[in-house]
């Protein structure tokens, strides 16, 4: 008869402290490490040993904190104005409307993540300071001043235009880690496929996803325009 295992389950009191923590609206890292350190106690890892291991998992992970330069530096430039030279920029554009530059920023924002380039753009480095503001300037040349709702709805289609061009373009660069992660789950299952096979096979996917949202940041231009025009009517009729 096999030995029956006892699970210790007092370890998931970090769970219990996080949602806690998040839920009362405290510094996020403070209540992860309080977290890690209730988690590790009740584990039975003494303060030696559980602070080898946040050290250990400090050291591993530092380029994460890599946003404490970054941030700053944006927040530099947008108090000189940043954002205000990019919706200047792009209103001098002629021609240019919501669903080019958007459509124009996708294609950017995938060709990049397909060269591994994953980290040049983002929400924080360039949605907030440049890509939306642009957005909005592209937005405001062609309809004038925008509802507060269009505003943020404008804002909102500009991150899902990041993050779906950084989603479906990163798998085609062989060296990304969800590539790799693919790769070790068939060889687990004993399909051997090389990283190059399986980036070759997520470009058609990207293709779709590009001709797809391109198609959806399009139809979303079209609807501001009817909206715009509906109001308007509304206002004429009153």
């Amino acid at each position: 008869m096999p030995e029956s295992t006892v699970v210790n389950y007092w370890p998931l009191l970090g769970i219990a402290v996080v949602v806690a923590g998040f839920a009362l609206r405290r510094n996020p890292v403070l209540v992860v490490v309080i977290a890690g350190i209730v988690s590790g106690l009740a584990a039975g890892f003494g303060p030696g040993e559980l602070l080898g291991v946040l050290g250990t998992a400090f050291v591993e992970n530092r380029a994460l904190l890599m946003f404490l330069l970054t941030l700053p530096a944006i927040g530099l430039l947008e108090r000189y104005g940043l954002r205000e030279r990019a919706r200047d920029w792009i209103a001098g554009f002629r021609g240019m409307n919501l669903s080019r530059f958007q459509i124009a920023y996708l294609a950017v924002r995938q060709l990049t993540s397909m060269a591994g380039l994953t980290h040049v753009a983002g929400h924080a480095q360039t949605v907030r300071p440049l890509a939306a503001p642009m957005s909005e300037a592209a937005a405001e040349r062609e309809l004038g001043p925008l509802t507060p709702a269009e505003r943020d709805r404008v804002r909102a289609t500009t991150a899902a235009t990041d993050n779906i061009g950084l989603f479906f373009g990163e798998d085609v660069f062989v060296a990304i880690g969800a590539v790799l992660l693919i790769q070790g789950f068939f060889a687990r299952n004993g399909i051997v496929l090389e990283p190059l096979t399986i980036a070759l096979w997520a470009l058609p996917t990207a293709l779709a996803a590009f001709a797809i949202h391109a198609t959806r940041l399009w139809l979303f231009r079209r609807a501001l325009r009817r909206g715009r025009q509906t109001a308007g009517a509304a206002d004429a009729a009153d």
